[in-house]
């Protein structure tokens, strides 16, 4: 059978997220996902949302929670765009920003997401390696490119750089436009959203999935000069003119202002994080110094993968990566206390039987 209309298919191995179990009562700590629900104010506003005005289209610029967002960062309306999610947001600033013949830059180990944009839409790339400590070196991001991306605190790492190190990346790119992804910096990770103010070229986004527990309603921002919001707006609108739903907008308006829930939430997810961090290097792990809501583990006997699969059989859910220079790491997520009770037991169990 002839199937030449195959060959005008696009071939591309899409990303894989962590693996999202239906079985019951599962620990998931695999996804990085908030173990606590969203702002009672959120699920307020969604609980009063009139479910009649659905059959109308949500603002196309989606400025109430625009300018809510604004007021939160200390910038204008103008500064902040909107999409379903940080992965749409920074899917279109890849398809925006990084149109020249040069190689767009970011780290060799970080967000798997990148390459696979890159690939989508013909970007040219290069990896730059961590060091031996997992950090970037600036000195590698000092040639010309076609932009540069980098997550603050990177993933799966779950190491940050200051605002220094990020002043002294944009100087040596003020020739393109750089891209800093701040998924996790809510978790003691530095903003760089006040250099936006001084970099027409930096581009900050962010999400609403991780800090304010809405990763089920996909809402995603970037913050930036004019400029940048401006082309930013243009593509979006050239193929969908409604990327955040009327739902996600009156729940998102109401989580950016219950700034007392969320700084309650991130306090106990940081202490948490020290907890898991101090029992597991009593253990004999190594964890790296996290700015995140997940932990980066190794050990110098033990294989990480081994522990991965005997923690599944124990309905107990990390991320393991078999990728090169990672291949005995895990990423754990922090999850509740009794979640990290449940872990810890099963680590423990691991360990025992591991000796015998």
């Amino acid at each position: 059978m002839n199937e030449l209309w195959k060959k005008n298919c696009r071939n591309i191995t899409p990303y894989v997220p962590g693996e999202q179990s239906k079985e019951q009562d599962i620990v998931k700590l695999n996804a990085n996902e908030n173990p606590y629900p969203p702002s009672p104010k959120a699920i307020e506003a969604i609980r009063n949302f009139n479910s009649e005005s659905l059959r109308l289209y949500p603002p196309a610029d989606a400025t109430p929670l625009k300018e809510a967002i604004a007021a939160c960062f200390g910038v204008d309306a103008e500064n902040v765009f909107l999409g379903n999610g940080s992965d749409d947001v920074l899917a279109l600033a890849f398809q925006s920003f990084f149109n020249s013949e040069l190689p767009i830059v970011y780290p060799d180990i970080t967000y798997s997401f990148y390459p696979v944009w890159c690939d989508l839409f013909g970007i040219p790339y290069e990896t730059k390696p961590l060091n031996e400590q997992f950090r970037v070196r600036l000195d590698d991001y000092k040639a010309p490119n076609g932009g540069v991306v980098l997550p603050n605190p990177n993933a799966p790492t779950s190491i940050g750089e200051g605002s220094d190190f990020i002043r002294q990346l944009l100087e040596d790119n003020r020739d393109c436009v750089v891209i800093i992804d701040e998924a996790y910096v809510d978790f003691g990770g530095v903003s760089s959203v006040p250099l936006t103010k001084e970099y027409d070229n930096l581009l900050v986004t962010g999400t609403f999935s991780k800090s304010r527990s809405l990763a089920g309603l996909r809402i995603g921002y970037a913050i930036g000069s004019k400029a940048l919001i401006g082309v930013l707006e243009a593509v979006k609108n050239s193929y969908n003119s409604y990327t955040v739903d009327s739902l996600s907008i009156a729940a998102g308006i109401a989580a950016v202002k219950d700034k007392a829930y969320f700084d309650s939430t991130i306090e106990k997810i940081l202490a948490t994080r020290t907890r898991l961090t101090n029992e597991l290097r009593a253990l004999g792990f190594t964890v790296a110094e996290s700015s995140a809501n997940f932990l980066f583990v190794t050990h110098e006997t033990r294989s990480m993968k081994a522990l991965f699969d005997y923690l599944k059989t124990k309905k107990v859910f990390i991320r393991y990566f078999n990728l090169p220079r990672i291949d005995n790491h895990v990423r754990i997520t922090v999850g509740t206390d009794e979640e990290t009770d449940i872990l810890l037991k099963e680590i423990k169990a691991y360990l025992t039987e591991e000796s015998i």
